[in-house]
């Protein structure tokens, strides 16, 4: 223990006694715990004491900190707020945290927009537009999207509507799209319609069968008949969805159900929304970081992370135990939805009814997920071991590296390294290389370059005699080597590692035209059972290589092209050029402006102006 505490010994006595938030880093520099503190002093330094290491999470983690820094804030509530921005930038791995958030879709109605679309969306932002989510499934949102497009027509096309265009598309005629582009409705009547399917979207569906059945009324005493008849069929669908919904409670109103599940290491988070007493869904979350976690710590970062990125907030949360710290999280969340947010805890009654429910799908959801994992892995042994066997190696293959290079003839080339692990991505470990030796599109130059350059790191971090260096992911060897190509890049490939001196690990190279696999020293080669698991693996893996080097090979051309179309202006400086980026965005912002537009731009003089736009 002391060992562990003696090089922290000097930023431990310097810990004031306020409240903010603490990062603990590893001998690489890298973030693995983010904690927030009312007392910093106090809660840091009790990771060091003997009864915090009784605990076997807190004692692998104290074995992993080489440095640690903090954070001061004005109160607990900022420091909640700031742990929950640092733990999603920096995905610590000790800290119990929502599994691929990053992909979570949501719906996003363009209120900005003076005739708004119904989109979707990856990120919140604050732009005027109404949203709802997050959701697991992109599927499930597409199938509510096209629900939504029956029921209310709206646009999705990126056309100024000015209601003069001669004719409407498809979509009109099919009853997909409402035509505002040739002025078959109104501004205010577009928007009536997006205000419904936004009252949709949140569970409040009688009070759009309220307002339809008004306006249906309104259109009989009219006798516009075929627009009443058509808003009845509209409250005729409404009402199906509605009674397809379970009542959960006559005397529950907008609640959010949080229950939760774990086995062996694994936690499954499942949400029931409830509106006007009517579950009108429910979602599930995989965790990861819960090994050795409290039930306390689980709730608490999930409610945390769900909802600094959830687009609505009930007024109350139902969550299975107390919860420490139970005013700041409800201060927290009463700013997130501008009114007061209550989370309780029911002992019986209705609430504990749905809780209870909440906690069975859970239950059932993550068994279901487990079986899924299950047979993953064990479709990906089957693949590594019908490879193995395939290429005679010796050993298991834990670890595949492959490796491709992109270029457009021969201008910005590229190599990428993706590394698969027991037969998954390992992303962490990705590598894109820039090649700086390797001339006019030689590939196979290009290859030699990209593996001399990667296991001249290995080298390097194997030799290093800095603390911890041992321990970088380029010190990790492959059990196979798998390069995009044919007997070319083979032989590259053989030649550069045996120049590196790992001559000793297997490699391989994939040819795309019959998907032939060769072998050093083989003239004939090795094909593989189509559609076997060990096909399936290597061109997966081959597929995104390929998918790395392309997408680096596109943004150095596009930052490239960029650059040397304002270098090649006569006036055009480094502070120029980035004025002009800022302002207009890209090269084509820039062509399209104005001389005047060009020479309001801070920096810039009309001469110039003219010399650029002449020139582009």
């Amino acid at each position: 223990m002391d060992d562990i505490r003696q090089p922290l010994e000097p930023k431990l006595a310097s810990l004031p006694e306020k409240p903010g938030v603490y990062l603990m880093r590893d001998v690489q520099g890298r973030v693995i715990y983010v904690g927030k503190a009312l007392v910093l002093r106090h809660r840091v330094r009790s990771y060091f004491g003997e009864t915090a290491l009784r605990d076997a999470k807190t004692a692998r983690l104290v074995a992993d900190i080489a440095d640690l820094e903090w954070i001061v804030t004005e109160s607990e509530l900022e420091a909640l707020i700031l742990e929950a921005q640092l733990i999603k930038r920096h995905h610590p791995r000790y800290n119990i945290r929502l599994k691929d958030d990053k992909r979570y879709p949501y719906i996003k109605i363009t209120m900005e927009e003076e005739f708004p679309r119904v989109v979707l969306v990856r990120q919140m932002q604050a732009d005027g537009g109404r949203y709802f989510g997050p959701f697991t499934s992109s599927q499930a949102v597409q199938q509510s999207l096209e629900l939504v497009r029956r029921l209310f027509p709206y646009r999705t096309c990126n056309r100024e509507i000015t209601g003069q265009d001669r004719r409407p598309c498809l979509y009109y005629h099919i009853e997909r799209c409402s035509g505002p582009c040739i002025g078959a409705i109104g501004r205010e009547a577009y928007r009536k319609t997006m205000e419904r399917i936004a009252l949709f979207l949140e569970g409040r569906q009688e009070e759009v069968v309220a307002g339809l059945r008004q306006e249906m009324a309104t259109a009989a005493e009219s006798l516009a008949y075929e627009r009443a008849a058509k808003l009845r069929d509209e409250i005729a669908a409404i009402t199906q969805i509605i009674e397809r919904q379970r009542i959960v409670s006559s005397h529950l109103k907008d609640h959010d159900f949080v229950a939760f599940a774990r086995a062996n290491g694994d936690a499954c988070v499942q949400v029931f929304f409830v509106r006007n007493g009517r579950l009108i869904g429910r979602d599930y979350f995989v965790l990861g970081g819960t090994t050795d976690a409290s039930d306390d710590e689980i709730v608490r970062s999930f409610l945390v992370q769900f909802y600094e990125q959830s687009a609505t907030i009930p007024p109350e949360v139902v969550v299975p135990s107390d919860l420490d710290n139970l005013g700041v999280m409800e201060e927290w969340l009463r700013q997130r939805r501008g009114s007061r947010v209550a989370i309780r805890v029911p002992k019986r009654g209705d609430r504990r009814e749905v809780l209870e429910l909440a906690q069975e799908n859970a239950v059932e959801t993550l068994r279901n997920l487990r079986a899924e994992w299950d047979a993953d892995r064990s479709k990906h042994v089957e693949a590594l071991t019908e490879l193995q066997e395939a290429l005679a190696l010796p050993q298991p293959l834990g670890r595949i590296e492959c490796y491709d290079v992109s270029h457009t003839h021969g201008m910005g080339a590229t190599g990428s390294m993706v590394v698969f692990v027991q037969g998954a991505p390992s992303k962490s470990d990705y590598r894109r290389f820039r090649i700086k030796d390797a001339k006019g599109g030689d590939d196979y130059a290009a290859m030699a370059e990209v593996l001399t350059r990667r296991f001249a790191r290995a080298r390097a971090a194997e030799q290093a005699d800095a603390p911890g260096a041992r321990g970088s992911r380029w010190a990790l060897m492959p059990d196979l080597v798998i390069v995009d190509g044919g007997k070319g890049q083979l032989h590259a490939g053989v030649a550069a590692m045996a120049e590196a001196g790992v001559d000793h690990v297997p490699i391989a190279a994939l040819a795309k035209r019959e998907e032939e696999l060769f072998l050093p020293g083989s003239d004939e080669p090795c094909i593989l059972a189509p559609g076997s698991p060990a096909l399936h693996l290597v061109q997966r893996i081959r597929d995104e290589a390929h998918r790395v080097a392309v997408s680096y090979h596109r943004s150095i051309r596009s930052k490239e092209s960029t650059r040397s179309a304002l270098e090649d202006v006569p006036g055009i400086g480094p502070k120029r050029r980035q004025a002009l980026l800022k302002a207009f965005g890209s090269i084509e912002g820039i062509r399209r402006a104005s001389v005047e537009e060009l020479a309001a731009v801070p920096g810039m003089t009309r001469p110039v102006a003219e010399r650029l736009l002449q020139q582009l």
